[in-house]
């Protein structure tokens, strides 16, 4: 999850750096500027007036792929989709409000504090799916996305074929968050500390953050390009990011007592060095919450492994692929 103390300190002692435009200008001048270096690179569909943003590539069974806090369809474009072509016809969304999806229907504007609970993003993007003629996806979901992936599957109990988790969230955490998680959902936060961030931050502040992301891995080479880390920097990104992490505990606390309701074989796959979301808390309890679920744990390895360990990811894809034509194949022997 993209937390930003090196970029909230960045913004904070960035004002004197404003120069003769004003700070919101500087940030909308950011923003143009990374939608025009990034533009959407598949289809857009409509749900119910919202846009959603989805890039397919590839033939085979349908995957579909739900990214991080503060993804977007090109953390995976940049490499991982290539592995999966030759096999899946391999969807990546971005998330209700970020790349280039739309907040969900009923959300909205600079200075709304809620946020689009799992459930309701797994509603939204499941529509878009159906748009585009996927049905039974092998679902995959990354680190807050886990969240998505098992809300699809409590919402639509029959709809996905088998679940990967990687390093996914998936239940209630000791502690609190980071401090700029609860400064940027704020309304005060949103009007003044998210546009500095926006209009100062740039490679050398986001360094930090992705160095800690990917600890003890490195990122890949030129991940603040290739994985357009501008577009998880707008305005509104920073914000819904922020208001999506705060607010999930108590989404995953509703949710955990019905994980034994799902049915799909699941691969869980997670880094035994992940600092982010560690698997301890996580991965480990789902793996006996669920009732088909194997945990494959990976030594070394922090939170981005597809990234890091792309090979066991894509190797827990295939044994979910394979698990899920098993089950089909048995459900249709005893009718």
């Amino acid at each position: 999850m993209l937390s930003a103390p090196s970029l909230f300190a960045a913004a904070a002692v960035g004002l004197s750096l404003a120069g003769g435009l004003t700070v919101q200008q500087r940030a909308a001048r950011a923003e143009a500027a990374a939608e025009a270096a990034y533009p959407a690179t598949g289809r857009i569909i409509e749900v119910e007036g919202r846009r959603v943003h989805a890039h397919t590539e590839g033939s085979g069974p349908d995957l579909v792929i739900l990214h991080g806090a503060s993804g977007n369809t090109r953390d995976y474009t940049m490499d991982f989709v290539g592995r999966l072509t030759d096999r899946y016809r391999t969807t990546v969304f971005d998330r209700p409000g970020f790349g280039w999806t739309d907040r969900a229907p009923g959300y909205g504007g600079p200075y709304d504090t809620r946020a689009e609970s799992p459930r309701e993003q797994a509603r939204m993007l499941r529509a878009a799916a159906q748009e585009l003629g996927i049905e039974r996806p092998i679902l995959m979901g990354h680190s807050y996305a886990g969240t998505v992936a098992l809300a699809w599957a409590l919402e639509y109990p029959d709809d996905p074929a088998a679940i990967v988790m990687v390093s996914g969230v998936s239940n209630p955490w000791p502690g609190s968050l980071d401090r700029v998680h609860y400064i940027n959902s704020s309304a005060a936060g949103a009007a003044t500390v998210v546009p500095l961030i926006t209009a100062l931050a740039g490679p050398d502040q986001a360094a930090g953050v992705l160095g800690r992301i990917f600890e003890p891995q490195a990122p890949p080479e030129d991940y603040y390009v290739r994985g357009a880390v501008p577009l998880a920097l707008r305005r509104q990104s920073l914000r819904t990011n922020a208001r999506q992490i705060t607010t999930l505990r108590p989404h995953v606390v509703e949710m955990s007592p019905h994980y034994g309701s799902i049915t799909a074989p699941t691969e869980i796959i997670h880094g035994t060095e992940d600092i982010i979301v560690p698997l301890s808390v996580h991965s480990d309890p789902l793996s006996r919450q669920l009732p088909n679920a194997v945990l494959t744990p990976l030594p070394g390895i922090g939170h981005m492994p597809h990234h890091a360990a792309p090979e066991d990811v894509v190797a827990a894809i295939d044994r979910a692929a394979a698990r899920a034509a098993e089950q089909a194949d048995s459900n249709v022997r005893l009718r």
